[in-house]
Parts: C-alpha cells; structure tokens; sequence
C-alpha cells in the first residue's frame, strides 16, 4: 500500500444517545442533513456545527435513508410507516404515502430523470415518485430480495443491492430490470455508490468485502483485511476511490480505484457508524447512531 496521511477526525453530538443518527446527505444549502431513525427527526448540520431539528408528524416513521432532491429539497424514506417524506431547507415537511401496503422503503436517490427513486424492502419493487408525488412501481424477479440501496449510475441507470439475494440489480430507463449474481455466496450487499471510476461499487456486509460493478456486468470483490467488519454504507470520492463505513469495527475506510484499502478507527468507542457522504467542504462526514456526526478531513 502506499504511504498516506491519515485523515483528521472530528465528532459533533447532534442528538441524544437514542436518537439514532443514520442516513447522511449534503443539502443544497451548504449544510449536511441526517436522518433520525429511532426519534423520528430530521437534522440539519452547519459545516460550522450549528444543529437544527425538525419532528416528524409520526415519531415512530423510522426515516431511514436521504437524499438531496432535483427540487431544492431534502428527500428521504419512512420505513415504518411506508410513506417518502420531503422537508424544505427551511424545515417545512411533507409526505407521501405509498400504493403497496407495508411495502418498507429504504434506499432513496435523485434519478437522472428529475424524479426520486426508492426501493421497497418488503414488496421486492422499485418505486419513482416525481416531485409532485406521483408514485410509480417496478416488480422485481425476486421472492424475499430485500432491495436495500439505489444509486444513479454512470450508464444512465438505477443500480441498487438485494441483500437476500445477493445479487446487484440494474433498472435500466425502460423500466426492465435485471440481477447480477454476486460470487461470495451470503456477501449481502447493502450500500451502493457510482464511482469515480465509471463503475458502481457497494459493499457486503455479510462478507466482509467491497465490490465493484462495470455496466456490463463485470464485478470485482475486494477483501477487508478485517472479514468482521460489517461495512454498511459507501460514497465516491470526488479524488478517486471511496470512502465506506465499517459499522461493526467503528472505522471508516477508503479504496482506491485499483483496490488499496485504509481503515481508520473513530475516536468514541462503539459509535455505530452508518451514512457517509461526501460534504460541500470536501470533508467526509459520517452519521453516528449513538447521537453524533464525524468529519474526516483527509
């Protein structure tokens, strides 16, 4: 590997310690959004540290995963009770109801066509809400998949992870997806990010290993050097590579594109890191379940 400087960590309490920090995306308006799981909330954190926080209208929701929206608005999913929220940068939110009952959305991200995509967990579909609401459904040929994570890839498709499955999916503008077969067998993929590279990359929690996907359907695993990890979430880097969460070994590492792997432990012990995103600073900010968000500088 080569030599490197490790990054400068910095953690910042946003919520108390149930609160339960998860998804993380940066807002349209310089500031980083977090999800609340467990209080049912939405956060708001200034690169400066200021912390707003917005109730939800149910505080049992389960908002999940979030994205920064085509709209100027923050979009993001409620696992519990099946609905897509969206709250405005001035904390004004709405919500969604969806068309399958208890369907349990999870993953969200901006489309290349302008409208929100999400994936069911219960239902084995793909859903498209448009910015006015509207909500369309794509079935999966899958039984119990799990559709976990959604990205925008390069190739002007939906690629997202089926954790039971395991497999890595495609929704390609015509609506027909299709699987790609992981070769570890229980990798059960979760996180899922387009890469700098053209390539989609995501990581198994269950295998302890990263993976990359090129649109033809061409994949590499890459082995942690800690199989226990349980790498739970990842995000391109801007300079090459990514940057993923380690939820069971309290880290957060980097990949490069040729498949060189840092790990870098977080200061609070058992912090349960979850999201990552890349912040309009440049630093690499990571939600915390036990009540905190970090910044690494690299």
């Amino acid at each position: 590997m080569r030599r490197h400087v490790p990054p400068s960590i910095q953690e910042m309490p946003v919520s108390g310690p149930d609160a339960g920090p998860y998804g993380i995306t940066a807002g349209p308006d310089g500031a980083l959004w977090s999800t609340l799981v467990h209080a049912g909330r939405i956060v708001r954190l200034g690169v400066d540290g200021h912390v707003d926080s917005y109730p939800l209208d149910d505080p049992s929701c389960g908002p999940s995963v979030i994205a920064s929206g085509p709209d100027g608005a923050l979009w993001f999913t409620r696992f519990r009770d099946h609905r897509i929220g969206r709250i405005t940068t001035r904390g004004e939110v709405t919500s969604y109801p969806l068309p399958t009952p208890d369907c349990g959305p999870f993953g969200i991200t901006t489309g290349p066509d302008g409208a929100l995509w999400f994936t069911e967990m219960n239902t084995d579909r793909i859903g498209r809400i448009s910015t006015d609401g509207t909500v369309t459904e794509y079935p999966l040929p899958t039984s119990g998949g799990l559709p976990s994570v959604i990205t925008a890839g390069p190739d002007g498709a939906l690629w997202f992870t089926l954790n039971q499955a395991n497999s890595i999916g495609r929704l390609g503008p015509g609506g027909v997806p299709a699987l790609h077969p992981l070769p570890t067998p229980g990798a059960a993929p979760v996180g899922i990010t387009a890469g700098s590279d053209g390539a989609v990359w995501f990581v198994e929690i269950g295998a302890g290993q990263l993976g990359r996907i090129t649109p033809d359907g061409r994949i590499q695993e890459f082995p942690l050097p800690d199989r226990a990890a349980r790498p739970h979430a990842i995000v391109a880097d801007p300079a090459g590579g990514c940057w993923f969460t380690e939820w069971g070994a309290n880290r957060v590492g980097r990949v490069t594109v040729e498949g060189e792997i840092w790990g870098y432990d977080l200061p609070t012990p058992g912090s349960e890191p979850h999201g990552i995103t890349v912040g309009p600073d440049g630093a690499i900010w990571v939600a915390l379940e036990i009540g905190g968000i970090a910044r690494l500088t690299p």
